[in-house]
Formats: structure tokens, sequence, C-alpha cells
């Protein structure tokens, strides 16, 4: 039966604290009647399982859990119970035997300590005397080591305490030094040594005045410049002089790649030596895959050569010079025109140009670092040096060049050992523990002194060698002058180009051909004279006949200034006559000394020899006419103590009183300071030119009007067996470039030659013939007997490098109608029998063949009077007398000893065999009179006149415009001479009250001339133009003097166009910018600017006092205006149509004024008649006066009238030019721009008389 204990279950669950006393209840105390009947009745119990009652209470659950436990801790409890009491027993024992072991442990302890302290003094001692033993046995080391160190850097110490010391120095002065190299760098590159100095040296003050530290004596070199590194590149090309240097630095340390103006070839050299190594590639932009080349180089990082660059660059380049790269992925990048190619940062770009003074627009200046490499006289001295001395003691210059090389690598050695100094003494740590380092130093003192006792040596040796070589430098500075001579002709010709590499080549020609001998002062003259001569003769033959005396006196000249025996001051006089605009000193003998004479006198006054000359002349004027009126003055004795002026001052005495005379006096200045040798140039000499040439080297013809060398060149082919199919012509033209390719490739191979004419119309195939000349004529594809003849005329287009490589030729008709006769008749056809003797009708032929190579003599003969021979020189040459010959169809001369000028000198001889004609050729005179060609006398004047500027201006052509001596700088002169022209200059007309005071009326077409001429003037001397269109076309004359003050001062850029002014200002003439809008005017600067002034004042007067009586024709801008103006005005008031209207002229007997005016017309003054006189007596054209060129024709009454009712006797119809050029172009209006009218002046001989005079009328002169 299952009791039941629901009763006392509410009970016992209802009580409150039911869960407390669970929790407090007494575990340890249960009664053992109570376990006994819960193990009996319940803990067996299948059914007293808390998982089973779960099922049924939770509560009960947790009872069931409670019982049990109770039951399982109370049958634990009575196991564990004994074992806690002898626990408690043993572990109080434990306790007091733990006690004693720990009195014992703290004894033992205290054992422990001691000994341990024991030990650890014992070691300590141990390792205190291992250390003092090792410290024993290192100071023994850094005894030793120190002995080493002392002996081995012991005698460097002066030496470093000093490098230390100037060290300190540099570091102090680094601002400064480094604030100059950096402007040289970026700003010097493009200038010549002298401008380079003076910049640094007035930058250098600037930097003491702004106290900027700096070094006392600063140099390009000592700031930037590697000793070693220099030297590399001197045994590399790079010449030695400082200026080269500078250079070299400037190359390696500009941020922009370098473009060398290298006319002379030595940058290029330099280029190519040094980066040989490093696989150079060189191009030119005429080359097909120079972008391929260029690409692999940027990629590869291998350095690049771009040479023969023009003025202007490929836009594919842009990228590479202003270094464009962008990175992707880490990796740089450049984009060459559609390309993108890698770029390796050791990639070197240089660009050269063979142009001797390009302009380079300021987009390209920016983007390369422009570098002048032209040689200078230092350094070619340095070469040719190098040159004479291994020609002539070859074993001391190869030892020479042994030494440098030697040199070199030493201090490159002892720049690398003091670098290992340097690094070990500065590493971190005690230098004497460091055994390597004290072997190092040892060895490095060992190398240092045996290197240093090799440069002694090679000191020593060097000096000696020098000592040797120096002997020979009169050698190498006389040579140097002669290039800087024949450097300067391209100034004049651009066909006279000499490169370095023909000088150097003649140079060891004259040194191998000259005399030798023993004695070295006499194989020094031996060498200067053959090589003179040599360099005279080889550059004759390639000069045009007008420039053979020029050259022959810039030789003198330069050898002379060599020598200091030149006072610049005075070479400058005589060139230019001085500048000047006022004369204060009045003329005492206008009558037969011109004004251009008198100032030229006072000006040379101010020479240093010529002091207190003008005043001479003005109280001994008798005496110094007898110079003037000399037949040669050259020759006369100056008047009293004027006697012992010689050379050059006297030559500007001549100057100033006989002009005409002055190439006779250079010649004899040239003879007495050089020889008669440089005033008689080599003939001709077709056979000695093509001798001195090679397969490769062209040949070229430099043409002159009238000059034609095919048939002498065909003529000459045929002497040495090239006649026939071996000789191909071409003239060249458009089209036939591509033919003259195909010709040269054929005759390559074949050997044969080829003739090239008339290069300077196929300038578009130049570049094309320049590559043919330098990649396909060469030595190893060229036979012996290949030659390449070319013919040009003078021109800019033809390429540097075929001129400076080949020979060069001038062939022109010989000078006088003696020569030209006798070169008629000594070449084919006429020296040829079978054509001489060709005609059956023998005599009659033979007169019609002397008469046409007299007309052929005389047509040319007269283009040497200018203009009052030809107003155009138009060419008759040989090509046309032979043709001409070939077609004789009329019968010119059949009258026995016809005469062919006035006089019995010149007739058709009488008829003969062929060496008749040639006897009587040679029997003329050599120099002709005027009178042969129909001028007068005068005309030798005018001719000589001319060839004395030709020469003078010529010269002024080769100068830089430094002064020398005491005279002011060119800038002073300059700006003085610009604000002295703006002082004179008057302001600007009054337009407006002149359109008031003059209107445009019909019956005064005055009024309207007088405003155009007004409106013309103002517009050349306007500060500025109103109209855009006309400030950008107009010349402002004002405006252009004011800026070239403000750009002597750095005010203002000093443009191309200002340059240009101040060049043309320096010399004198008119600057080109003035002239381009000018009326027409040869006069120089001074006499241009007063006859300016003359013509202002000139129209102010017509303003002031009305229309003048007589009009000064000449004063007018625009002369046809006020002519149509006359006209105008006659027929409007006689209503008569203007187109039938032209004028007659009478010539008044009043030179200057007349009371009143002319019924009709106008009278005009200001003509001068040039190559005839005006008869005040007979009142009509008459031959001039000895010495008098122009005569000043009166006053000429303009008479309108109907043209068809002019009679025209008895008259020469004479030109009116506005100028002595006598040649114009025709303008925008349809008139010329130099021609004006012709008058009829009265005339008792033929017209034809005065038109074989070449007489002309002329608004102004030319002084």
């Amino acid at each position: 039966m299952v009791e039941d204990y629901w009763g006392c279950s509410k009970k016992l669950l209802s009580d409150m604290k039911f869960l407390e006393n669970l929790k407090a209840f007494d575990k340890d105390n249960i009664p053992p009647a109570n376990i006994k009947k819960i193990r009996e009745k319940f803990i067996d119990n299948p059914e007293f399982q808390p998982s089973i009652i779960k099922n049924v209470s939770s509560a009960c659950e947790g009872l069931c859990k409670w019982v049990r436990a109770m039951e399982v801790y109370e049958r634990v409890a009575k196991v564990v119970a004994p074992k806690k009491e002898r626990l408690k027993g043993a572990e109080g024992e434990l306790a007091v035997q733990m006690a004693m072991l720990a009195v014992k442990r703290a004894e033992l302890k205290e054992v422990e300590d001691r000994l341990q302290a024991l030990n650890d003094t014992f070691e300590a001692m141990n390792k205190k005397k291992g250390e003092l033993e090792a410290n024993i046995e290192l100071c023994s080391q850094k005894l030793i080591r120190a002995e080493k160190l002392i002996g081995g850097l012991g005698g460097e110490k002066d030496r470093w305490t000093e490098a230390a010391r100037l060290l300190g120095i540099r570091y102090t002065n680094l601002t400064g030094d480094v604030l100059l190299s950096s402007g040289m760098v970026a700003y010097l590159g493009a200038f010549t040594v002298d401008y380079r100095v003076e910049c640094q040296k007035d930058w250098h003050m600037l930097c003491q005045r702004k106290k900027i530290p700096c070094s006392e004596e600063f140099t390009l070199s000592n700031t930037l410049g590697n000793p070693v590194m220099i030297r590399a590149w001197q045994i590399a090309g790079l010449p030695v002089d400082s200026f080269s240097m500078d250079n070299g630095i400037i190359v390696s340390n500009s941020r922009r790649w370098p473009l060398m103006i290298d006319p002379q070839g030595q940058a290029n050299k330099w280029i190519k030596n040094m980066e040989k190594a490093n696989k150079l590639a060189v191009i030119k932009l005429s080359d097909g895959n120079y972008v391929r080349t260029l690409e692999n180089a940027i990629q590869f990082g291998t350095p690049i050569l771009l040479e023969n660059i023009g003025e202007e660059l490929d836009a594919v380049l842009e990228p590479v010079l202003l270094r464009q790269t962008f990175k992707q992925q880490g990796v740089e990048y450049m984009k060459l025109g559609e390309n993108i190619v890698e770029y390796s940062k050791d990639f070197l770009f240089y660009m050269t140009t063979g142009l001797r003074n390009p302009h380079y627009l300021p987009e390209i200046a920016v983007k390369v670092c422009l570098l002048n490499f032209m040689i200078t006289p230092l350094g070619l001295q340095d070469q040719l040096l190098g040159i004479v001395a291994a020609k002539e003691k070859p074993e001391l210059e190869e030892k020479k060049n042994q030494l440098i090389l030697e040199s070199a690598a030493n201090n490159k050695q002892l720049k690398e050992i003091e670098t290992k100094i340097l690094e070990i003494l500065s590493s971190e740590g005690n230098i004497l523990e460091d055994e390597t380092a004290i072997k190092v130093l040892s060895s490095s003192k060992v190398l240092s002194e045996e290197i240093s006792e090799k440069q002694k040596i090679a000191s020593i040796t060097e000096k000696e060698i020098d000592n040797t070589r120096m002997g020979y430098r009169p050698v190498a500075e006389h040579s140097s002058i002669l290039f800087f001579c024949i450097s300067e002709l391209a100034n004049i010709e651009p066909m006279y180009q000499y490169s370095l590499t023909w000088f150097i080549n003649l140079y060891v020609q004259s040194i191998a051909d000259s005399l030798k001998s023993e004695d070295l002062q006499i194989r020094i003259k031996n060498i200067v004279e053959h090589f003179t001569v040599s360099t005279y003769n080889n550059v004759c033959r390639s000069l045009f006949e007008k420039d053979k005396l020029l050259f022959s006196l810039l030789l003198t000249v330069g050898i002379m200034q060599g020598k200091d025996q030149v006072d610049d001051e005075v070479w400058r006089f005589l060139l230019t006559g001085g500048i000047a605009l006022d004369n204060p000193h009045p003329n005492p003998a206008p009558e037969w000394l011109s004004d251009k004479s008198w100032s030229e006198i006072v000006r040379a006054s101010k020479l240093k020899n010529l002091i207190g000359l003008f005043e001479h002349v003005q109280d001994n004027i008798t005496k110094w006419k007898k110079i003037y009126d000399s037949g040669k003055p050259d020759k006369e004795q100056l008047p009293d103590n004027w006697k012992d002026v010689k050379g050059m001052d006297r030559m500007v005495v001549l100057r100033c009183f006989r002009p005409d005379k002055l190439i006779p006096a250079v010649q004899d200045f040239i003879a007495d300071n050089m020889g008669r040798t440089y005033i008689e140039p080599p003939t001709f000499d077709l056979a000695g030119s093509y001798k001195d040439s090679n397969c490769c080297s062209p040949l070229i013809f430099v043409l002159s009007p009238g000059s034609d060398p095919t048939a002498g060149l065909l003529k000459f082919a045929d002497d040495l067996g090239m006649g026939g199919n071996k000789t191909q012509t071409i003239s060249l033209g458009q089209g036939q470039g591509p033919i003259a390719a195909t010709m040269i490739d054929e005759a390559l191979k074949e050997g044969s030659w080829v003739v090239l004419q008339n290069c300077h119309l196929a300038t578009s195939w130049m570049p094309a013939l320049e590559k043919i000349c330098e990649e396909i004529i060469i030595p190893e594809t060229t036979k012996p007997t290949f030659r390449l003849w070319l013919t040009s005329y003078p021109s800019d287009k033809f390429p540097v490098s075929i001129l400076q490589n080949g020979v060069k030729m001038t062939n022109e008709p010989p000078k006088g109608l003696r020569a030209n006769l006798l070169r008629s008749y000594l070449s084919d056809p006429i020296s040829n029998p079978s054509f001489f003797s060709s005609s059956k009708k023998q005599e009659v032929w033979q007169k019609l063949l002397f008469g046409l190579c007299f007309f052929h003599a005389l047509v040319q003969e007269r283009r040497n009077f200018g203009p009052l021979g030809w107003n155009i020189p138009y060419e008759f040459n040989e090509s046309d007398l032979r043709i001409s010959m070939r077609q004789i169809q009329m019968d010119l001369v059949v009258q026995e000893g016809y005469r062919l000028s006035e006089g019995d000198l010149y007739y058709v001889p009488l008829h003969g065999p062929y060496e008749t004609y040639i006897d009587y050729v040679r029997n003329l005179p050599i120099s002709a009179d005027p009178g042969v060609f129909g001028l007068h006398s005068n005309a030798d004047i005018t001719k000589d006149n001319q060839e004395t500027n030709q020469l003078l201006s010529g010269v002024l052509l080769t100068l830089p415009r430094q002064s020398g001596g005491g005279a002011k700088s060119p800038q002073e002169i300059v700006d003085e001479l610009a604000a002295d022209i703006l002082s004179k200059i008057p302001a600007d007309f009054d337009m407006a009250m002149v359109i008031k005071k003059y209107p445009v009326v019909y019956e005064e077409s005055m009024n309207t001339v007088l405003r155009q001429e007004l409106i013309r003037f103002n517009r050349y001397t306007a500060f500025a133009s109103c109209d855009p269109l006309q400030s950008l076309t107009q010349v402002r004359w004002r405006s252009s003097l004011v800026n070239i003050g403000k750009a002597l001062k750095g005010q203002v850029v000093m443009s191309a166009e200002l340059e240009n002014v101040f060049k043309s200002m320096l010399l004198g003439k008119v600057p080109a910018m003035w002239a381009a809008k000018s009326y027409p005017s040869l006069k120089p600067l001074g006499s241009y600017v007063l006859d300016f002034l003359a013509r202002l004042h000139f129209l102010q007067d017509w303003i002031d006092n009305g229309p003048p009586t007589v009009f000064w024709l000449s004063g007018f801008y625009f002369t046809q205006s006020f002519l149509t103006g006359v006209s105008q005005n006659f027929a409007r008031k006689y209503t008569v149509p203007i187109d039938y209207i032209g004028f007659e002229f009478e010539v008044t007997k009043q030179e200057t004024e007349m009371e009143q005016k002319p019924e009709d017309g106008a009278y005009v003054k200001g003509l001068f008649l040039e190559g005839a006189r005006w008869d005040r007596e007979k009142m009509v054209i008459g031959e001039s006066y000895p010495k008098i060129l122009f005569d000043p024709l009166p006053i000429i009454w303009l008479k309108p009238g109907e043209m068809s009712k002019f009679l025209h006797e008895n008259i020469y119809v004479c030109p009116v030019y506005k100028t002595s050029a006598r040649r114009g172009t025709l303008s925008t209006t349809g008139h010329s721009t130099n021609y004006v009218l012709p008058i009829e002046l009265p005339s008792d001989k033929p017209e034809k008389h005065w038109i074989n005079r070449g007489v002309a009328c002329l608004c102004q002169l030319d002084d």
C-alpha cells in the first residue's frame, strides 16, 4: 500500500521558509533512522528517479535530486570523516618538521651566498685580467698601426690641411659661385668668348656689391669642373682653351639637351670620340629612319647625335627636347610621334649645326641649351701647334701625347685614392682598430708616392717638351690669324665656305713642302711664308675678282693686328669715314672740295696721328689742291709735315681727298707689308684644281655674270681622255634632280664624270645632293676616276658641307678690254684653226668675227662702270658669243681699218692670218680708256669710286662690331647718335591745320599734293599709327630711335630689327627697316638725316608761306604726284584731257631763285647731271669738266602743253632718276620706284653720243 504524505506535504510546502530550510539543512548530522528509511524505501525504488518524476512535476524532480544528493553525501561523509581527522594530525606534525627545515635552509642559503660571492669576485678578477691582457695587445697593435698611419699620412698633413682650408673658403663662397655658374649655364652658352667674359665680370661685381659671398677669381671650371673629366674630354678632342672647357661643363650640367653651333666640326668630333664607347648613334633630319634610331636610343639608354640641323627642328622631337615622360605601373615612358617607348634615364641627346650664325626662334631656343662652339684663336693655336710639333719633332709630340694620357690616368688614380682615404677616415669607429683600413691607407700612400714621383718626372719632361714646342708657336699664331681671316669671307658671299679640316690639310701640306732648315727661326719663316702663299692661292681661286684684293687686305691687316701694328680706330675710320651729322667748320674750298670730303677731313683730325689736319688744310688750300688734281695722288708726297704720314694714316688722308685712288693705295699698302705676290692673284688653273681634287670631293664652279665654264671643262675632259660618253652633263631645274641622281649612280660604277649645271635653280634638291655627297660618294664605293662637277651662282641655299669639302673655282670674264679680246681669240672655237678658216669669204668673215668679239668685250666691260655703263647689267656670256659667231648672217664690217672708237687705237685689223689678230690684241693697252666705251674720262673716277666702296663695304661685312683703342664703345656711339638725330627731328605736321589752310579745291591740285606728302612723312616719322594695320607695316623712324636707346639700356628687348638698326648706325648706314619704307636714297646715315631734315623744312616752309616759287623736285617723297598735280592744274585751267598733256623743258639762267611763279607749269630745281654738264654759255648739254662728276642744273621750267604740238628738235631725251642706282621696281601705283620722267635738254651733238656717255639726271647724290 502506498503511504499518503499529502497532508504533511501540504503543510511542509506551505512553509514560507521551506527553501531556506532546505539550503540550511544540517547534512553532516542526518539521523541514521531517517537515512536507513530513505535507502530502503526510496533509493532503490525505480520510480524514485528524477527523470521519471520530471514527467509529473519539476518541483518534485528537484526534491528527488535533493534527497538523493543528501543520501550520497551522508554515505561519503562516513568514509571521509576519519580520514580528515588523521589528515589534521599529520598536518600538525608536518608544520613542526617544516619549521625546522626552514631554519636549516636559511643556514644553507647563507653559506651558498657567501660561496657565490667568492666565485663572482674570482670570475670578475679573471675577466679583468683578460681585458687588461687584451688591452695591452690592442695598444701594442694600435701603436704599430698609429706608427704606420703617421708614416702613411704624415707627409700629407700640409696638403690636406691646406685642402681643408680651401674647402672651407669654397664652402663659404659656394652661394655666389653656384649662382654665377647657374647664370652661365642657363644664359651664356650661345655667346662669344668676349661677351661671356664681360657678362661674367659684370655679374661677379654685382655679387660683390650685393655682399653675396663668392670667389675672388671666379671661373666655371673651378666651381663645376672636374679636372679628371675635363682632361678626358680634351683627350677626346675638346679644344684646350677655357671657352671650350666651359662649353663642355655647360653640356654636362645643363638640364636641357645641348644644341651646339659648330661650323668647324669641333663639337661633332668631340662628341663622337667621347661617346664612341657608349654606342653613339649619329643621325640627320634628312635620314629616312632617324626616328626609329632615336626610339631605340631612348629605349636602351644610349647616346645619340643629331648633326647638320638647320634653323628649324622637326615637331617629332618636341617630347624629347621637353623630356615629356609619363609613368605607367612604375615604368617611365615617352610618346614619340604615334609610338610609345620606354624611357631610359641613361639616354643622352646631342645636336649640332654647321651654320655659322643661325637664328633660332624663341620657341626653339627655350627648349634647348644653345652653345657657341665656334673655335677660338687660342683653341686653334693649340691644335696647330700640336700639328707642327708632330710633323717637325714627331718623337717629342708622341712623348707629349703619351705623357698627357699617363698624366690623365695618374690624376684619375690619385683622385680615386683620395676618395678612398676620405671614405676610410670618415667611417665610424676608431681607425686604429681597423687593420684592413690601415693596409688600404698604407698601400694608397705607396701608390700615391709612386704616382706623385711619376708626375714630377712627367712635369719636368712635359716642360722640356713644351719649351721645344713653344719654339713653333709663331707658326701656330700666324696660321690661326689666317684661318679667322678666311672664315669671315662667308659674310661677303655665301659660297665662300672653308672647313677647318681643309685648312688643316693645307697647313700639313705646307709644313711638308716648305724649305727645311736646321735653324729654327729660318724654318719658322719658311713655313709661315709658304703657308701664307699657299692659303692665298687656294682661297683666291675660289673668289670673284672683286674680292681678291679685299682678301689680300684682310690678310695684311689681320697679320698686322696679330703683331699689334694696327690702330683699330684708324682702321675703322678708313672703312667708314667716321660718323657725324653736323660739321661746324665751313668748307674752305667748295669749288673743288666736296662737303663730304671736308666733313671726313674734320673727323679724321681727331685721329691720333692726324691731329691738326683740317686746320692745315684750311690754311694751305693750294698745296692740298695739288694732291686733289694729281693724276696719281696715291704716289704724291703730302705737303709740309704731313709728308711723314705713312701706311693706314696716309690711306685715310687719301680717302678724304681722292677716294677713287684708294684701290692703288691699298695695293701699295699690301705690297709694302706682304709683298707683290698678294696683289697678283693666280690665274685660273683648271688642271691645278683637278689635281687637288679626289673622287669624293666635288669640283664647284662659282658662276658670275658672263662666265660659262662648260666649254672649257668639256675640252679639258677630252684632253684627259674623259670626253664623249665618259662625261654626262645636265642642267638642273624642276624635275631634273632624280635624273641627276641616276647619272651619279651610273658614273660611280663606271668611274666617269658628271656635270650638274646651275645648281642654284634646284634649291629644293640640294639637300638630296648633300646626302648623295656624304653617304653615297664615299671611297669604298667610288672609282678613283669619278668626278662630280657642279656649277652654281652664289646661293645661300647651296649646301655648306659640299662647299667646305669641295674644290671651289671662279672663272670670270677677264678684266679689261684687251684681256677680254685675247681670251676670246685664245679660247675655243676661234683658237681652232678649222673654225677660224671655215668661211669661204675669209676677209669678211674674220672682220665680222673681230667686230663681234670686240662688241662682246665692250658689253662686258661697260658693266664695270655701274649704272653709267648699264642700268641693269644683263649677261652676255661666252655661250652667247659662241652662238653669235655661228649665226653671223649679216655683214657688220666691210670697211678696211674700220675704227671701233674715237681715235686711231681701236680698229678692225687688216685681213691676215690668225696670229695677226692675236698680235694686234696683245699690243692694245692693258687698261682701256673710257672713250672706247663711248664714256667720258670721268667714268674712270666713277668706276674707281665704285670699286673703292665695294672694297670697303666688303671688309666691313667681315669685321666684328667692337671698336678698339680708347674710342667710345659701340653702345655709346649709337646711343649718342640716336639722341642727336631725335633732337633734330621736328614734331609731326599738324594735319588738321593744313587741311583747314589748304583745302581740296578744283583749281589748285598742289593743295592735295602737299597734304599727301605730309601724310607720307608723318607716317615715316611717327611714334605709332592710329591704324592698327599700319602700326604693323609702317616704319616708325622716331620710334625705332627711341627704342634703340631703351634696348641699349636693357629697358626693352633688342629685337632683330633693332639689332639691324644698331649695326647700321654703327657703320654710318641707313638701317634696312628705314630704307624699306623710305623714299629711295643711297646716302650714308649722316647725309641721309640732313637730307631728310631739309625735306621736312621744305614742306614746313610751304605750309607757313604758301606754295614756293621754285619747287625742290628732289624734296618730294613721291615725285610723280607733284608732276601729276602740275599737269592737272593745266588740264583743268584749259579744259584739255590730261592724257594729251606732256611737258616741255626750258633750262633757265637762274640757279636757285625766281622772282615769281610762271603763268603755267612750275619751276623746279635740285637736279644733277651725270655724265655731262650744262653749258651755261651755249645753253646746251656739254662735255663734263675733268673730275667734276656731277653738275647741278639751273632752275628748269616745266611747261605743260599738248604733246602733239611739241617739236623735239636738237634735243637729248635725258632720263631723270631719284638715285644714281638708276634702277628700281614697279610699285603698286604703276610707277617705277626710281625712274621719274624724261626731260628734253638742248644738244648740239647727236643723241646717241649722250646715250653712249650714259648721261642722266639725278634727284640726289650719294653723299
